[in-house]
């Protein structure tokens, strides 16, 4: 057991009198009503990620008050405070451009303020990840309660759900098969409970990576936001948060390298979303554990895609909670996986899998010898042009298209797409390859959701769905198509997307992990010779995003800051 000063006496604020400043908070903590025993007590904070505009969260005072009944049922005294809240649709430029800065605020909280242990209380897309890396650099006890996913609604009589569904029904839209007031009328349906998207989007895939990876309680990825199995669940997580503190038990005793790589088996057998590839390099670059493309590739090549699940398949969420949520998935992958891993109860992986509840039919999650798709859920690419790897979710690709040589059809920004992408004369055809540069991390900045490129407007109206696309940015793990990702290096630091022009010839080989620009390479290096940067971001000279300009990594590195991963 640790000497370290506990509770109240932890951190004490630098007045140069350790006595006077103990005198000091207790006199200031004693105005929110409580007592001295209270203040004797073991300290858990919880972080309140709720807001306004954040429906993902809205259920996170229901969650948080679980999380203190647990954690005052265990002896302890919780004490919820504060970090910045993260909504993917109301985040400008982009929700990835504030990760960052959310993870240094969860990590500077959880350092000047006194805790034994914290429960991380997060949901939409980014706040998972944000909250990990900030408390993985924290070093304190730490323990994840998501807010769960939404449930679905209807339309018409069809089951849909955000936001795979939206997705279909915009495209719908595009291509001239439903009218503005059908579309109108889908905003009352497509998100008609609070929680975060109900298909195997960002947020439900880091839900799942977190539990499979060790720092959440079995069984709590998958309850959908309104069952009263999610503040049981935060109830037990606020108990165990208590014995964790006692215990010293840090994040880097459980993300440790064999964590991830099971995290990252799960995200492959999940078929998961793309971002969660990013995110686990962010994560894992906090703790100096590198992230290696091709080694997740190589996982990539054992493990099948599992789960039924929208975008992938067929069903929602609620549908894999109802068919055991993560359990039949770690069944299945068992044999595959690296079982003396510590999870957050302070037992292995192995023993939390061997103690799952008896198993029952359900028909969400495939048997192993039974996939969806066979060949891994993603695979990385390289090339000349990403000589640094680009990403594709190949499960949730055309099949045809996994082989191609096309034409490029070049956008050289995102306002460059948008201003031509519906242009009736645009020079484009079902069978060229759509190219969008300068999306990336420094390029949009942020590196947003603009790689599920639209089908060009004169294409959608001839009924064409899927075409391949190639870019520097992310996609939602909602999307689906043929679409290549996270090219790196990105074009707006010279990176060898940035040299295609209108008319070049790529070729694409998925099952050989190639994508190639078909130019000499005399030709390539007359346009390195002549290639200029982007002007620079209105805004660039002051603030967060000059700091964000100037330490962003690339996406191989998870695009979090330098100066915040831990040097070996």
């Amino acid at each position: 057991m640790s000497d370290k000063k506990k509770g109240i006496r932890k951190g004490l604020t630098n007045y140069g009198d350790d006595g006077f400043s103990l005198y000091l908070r207790k006199s200031f903590i004693k105005a929110m009503g409580y007592s001295d025993d209270a203040l004797s007590r073991p300290l858990i904070g919880i972080t309140n990620t709720y807001s306004g505009y954040n429906a993902c969260h809205a259920n996170v005072p229901d969650i948080i008050d679980a999380v203190k009944r647990g954690v005052m049922l265990a002896g302890g005294l919780p004490i919820d405070f504060p970090t910045i809240s993260l909504h993917e649709s109301f985040a400008f430029p982009t929700s990835m451009f504030l990760r960052n800065l959310m993870s240094i605020d969860t990590e500077e909280m959880i350092r000047a303020q006194p805790m034994d242990a914290v429960v991380l209380v997060g949901g939409c897309d980014k706040t998972v990840p944000a909250l990990l890396m900030g408390a993985a650099s924290a070093g304190v006890p730490a323990i994840v309660a998501v807010t769960g996913p939404m449930m679905t609604g209807t339309h018409h009589g069809e089951r849909i759900g955000a936001c795979t569904d939206c997705r279909r029904f915009w495209a719908k839209y595009r291509g001239g098969e439903i009218d503005a007031d059908e579309v109108e009328e889908l905003t009352n349906q497509l998100v008609p409970t609070v929680g975060t998207c109900g298909v195997m989007g960002t947020a439900s895939t880091m839900a799942l990576m977190t539990e499979a990876m060790g720092m959440m309680l079995p069984g709590g990825a998958a309850i959908p936001a309104t069952f009263a199995d999610r503040p049981r669940h935060a109830e037990l997580t606020g108990t165990r948060a208590v014995a964790m503190a006692a215990e010293e038990l840090t994040p880097n005793k459980i993300m440790t390298e064999a964590a991830f790589r099971n995290a990252l088996r799960v995200l492959l057998a999940i078929g998961g979303s793309t971002n969660g590839i990013i995110h686990a390099a962010a994560m894992a670059g906090r703790l100096g554990i590198d992230i290696d493309l091709d080694a997740f590739d190589a996982l990539g090549r054992d493990v099948p895609v599992l789960v039924d699940l929208k975008p992938s398949g067929q069903f929602y969420m609620e549908d894999l909670h109802r068919a055991g949520g993560l359990a039949p998935v770690l069944r299945e992958l068992k044999d595959l996986l690296e079982l003396d891993a510590l999870t957050v109860t302070g037992r292995t992986l192995g023993e939390e899998i061997d103690a799952l509840p008896a198993s029952y039919p359900q028909n969400v999650v495939r048997p192993f010898d039974d996939p969806l798709y066979p060949g891994g859920g993603m695979a990385v690419l390289r090339g000349n042009l990403a000589p640094d790897g680009a990403v594709i979710k190949q499960a949730a690709a055309d099949p045809a298209l996994l082989v191609h040589e096309g034409r490029a059809v070049v956008f050289t920004s995102l306002a460059d797409m948008a201003e031509r992408m519906d242009d009736p004369n645009l020079d484009v055809t079902e069978n060229d390859v759509l190219v969008l540069q300068n999306a990336g991390p420094i390029g949009a900045p942020g590196m947003p959701e603009a790689g599920y490129i639209p089908i060009p407007k004169k294409l959608a109206e001839r009924g064409v769905k899927d075409m391949v696309r190639i870019s520097d940015a992310r996609m939602s793990g909602t999307a689906f198509g043929t679409i290549i990702l996270h090219v790196a290096p990105e074009a707006a630091i010279g990176g060898p997307l940035g040299l295609v022009r209108n008319g070049d010839t790529i070729r694409l080989d998925v099952p050989n992990r190639v994508l190639e620009l078909n130019v000499d390479e005399s030709e390539l290096a007359e346009r390195r010779a002549d290639w200029t940067a982007p002007p620079p971001h209105r805004g660039a000279e002051r603030g967060y995003l000059n700091l964000f300009l100037d330490a962003v990594t690339q996406a191989p590195e998870g695009c979090d800051f330098e100066f915040l991963r831990k040097r070996r």
